[in-house]
C-alpha cells in the first residue's frame, strides 16, 4: 500500500503543468484610453477563453516599443502582436489613409462600413508581409483642440499644430499652420513647453492627456473617425494549437464589434469631462466648419490621385454600400 502511495506521489509531482504561450503586445496609447481599455479586455478574454493557454501581456504608452516601430517588430517576430494607427501606414499604401480622410465618414456606422470595405485589401497586404489584421479598434471622432479661440481656418495660420500622420500634417499645411510630429505619449510635454498649441484628435486622447492643463478650447467638428490595427505575426498565429487559435479569433471578432460602441460611449463621456474640467466645448462656427470642409475636399481629391485605381474602386464600393 505504501509503495502504491509513493508511486502516486511521484506521478503527481512529475505530471506536466498546463502549457502556456505568452505573447508581448505593445500599444502606443495610455492605459486609460478607450483603445487600450478594449485591448486589455481582449487580452483578459483570450486568457479566459483559452483556459490560460494563451497569455497576452499588454504594454501601454509605448513603454515597450515606440509607435513607429511596432509594425516592423510584429513583422520580424520581435513581438507576436501589436497595435498601430492604421493611417500611419499611408506612406506604404494610400488605402490606409481612407479612415482619416476629412469628412468621408460622419458616423460610427459609416466608419465600420468603411473598414468592412477596406478589410480584404488590408488582409491581403498584411498576408504578403507575414501578418494578419486581427481586428480594427476604433477611436472616437476627431475634433479641434486649441489654446486660443478659433472662429475660422484663418485663425489656424501660424499655429504649432501637433501632427501624428500624413492627414493631420496635411490639414495643418492647408490651414497655414506649422505641423510638428508628436506622439500621444508625449502630448503633455509638447503642449506644456509650447512646442504645440493646436491639434486634431479625439476626446479620448484629450482626456487621457489632461489637456485642460494646457489648452482651453475643443471644437467638436468630427473631422474623421479613425481606427487602429491589431496586427499579429503569422508564424506566431500558426504556432498556436487549433483550439487556441479558434478561441483567439472569436474573441478578436467580439473585440472589434465592441470597439465601435465603446468609442461612441467614450466620446460622449469625454465631451462631458472636458467641459467639467474647464475646456470650452462647442461645435464650432459655420465659418470654421465650412473652411475645414474645403480642406477636406482638397485632401480627398489629392488622395484619389495618389490611390489610383485601387483607391477609386474602394471609394466607389464604400459610397455604393449605403
Amino acid at each position: 500500500m505504501m509503495k502504491s502511495l509513493a508511486a502516486v506521489a511521484v506521478f503527481t509531482l512529475a505530471a506536466p503543468t498546463l502549457a502556456q504561450t505568452t505573447w508581448q503586445m505593445p500599444t502606443p496609447y495610455p492605459e486609460a484610453s478607450v483603445v487600450t481599455r478594449n485591448v486589455i479586455q481582449f487580452a483578459n478574454e483570450v486568457r479566459e477563453a483559452t483556459d490560460g493557454k494563451l497569455n497576452i501581456v499588454v504594454h501601454p504608452a509605448a513603454s515597450l516599443i515606440k509607435h513607429g516601430e511596432i509594425k516592423n517588430a510584429v513583422r520580424s517576430g520581435q513581438v507576436e502582436i501589436g497595435e498601430i494607427l492604421a493611417s500611419t501606414l499611408s506612406n506604404d499604401d494610400p488605402v490606409y489613409e481612407m479612415d482619416s480622410l476629412p469628412f468621408l465618414v460622419s458616423s460610427f456606422k459609416d466608419a465600420e462600413r468603411l473598414w468592412n470595405v477596406v478589410r480584404d485589401h488590408a488582409q491581403k497586404d498584411m498576408a504578403r508581409q507575414r501578418m494578419t489584421v486581427l481586428f480594427a479598434n476604433s477611436w472616437g471622432p476627431q475634433g479641434l483642440y486649441s489654446l486660443d479661440p478659433v472662429e475660422s481656418t484663418a485663425d489656424m495660420r501660424g499655429a504649432r499644430f501637433r501632427a501624428y500622420n500624413y492627414t493631420t500634417e496635411r490639414i495643418a499645411q492647408l490651414a497655414g499652420a506649422v505641423p510638428t510630429q508628436v506622439e500621444a505619449a508625449d502630448l503633455a510635454q509638447a503642449f506644456s513647453t509650447g512646442r504645440a498649441n493646436m491639434m486634431v484628435t479625439s476626446t479620448a486622447t484629450g482626456v487621457s492627456a489632461a489637456v485642460w492643463d494646457f489648452l482651453k478650447h475643443y471644437y467638436d467638428v468630427r473631422v474623421s473617425i479613425p481606427y487602429d490595427f491589431i496586427l499579429v505575426n503569422n508564424r506566431a498565429l500558426e504556432a498556436l494549437e487549433p483550439d487556441v487559435r479558434k478561441a483567439l479569433l472569436e474573441v478578436a471578432a467580439r473585440a472589434e464589434a465592441r470597439s465601435w460602441t465603446m468609442a461612441e460611449e467614450d466620446d460622449q463621456s469625454g465631451l462631458k469631462i472636458l467641459a467639467e474640467r474647464g475646456i470650452k466645448v462647442s461645435e464650432g462656427s459655420d465659418e470654421l466648419r465650412a473652411g475645414l470642409h474645403e480642406i477636406g475636399d482638397t485632401m480627398v481629391a489629392e488622395w484619389e490621385k495618389r490611390a489610383g485605381e485601387t483607391g477609386a474602386a474602394l471609394l466607389k464600393a464604400y459610397k455604393n454600400n449605403n
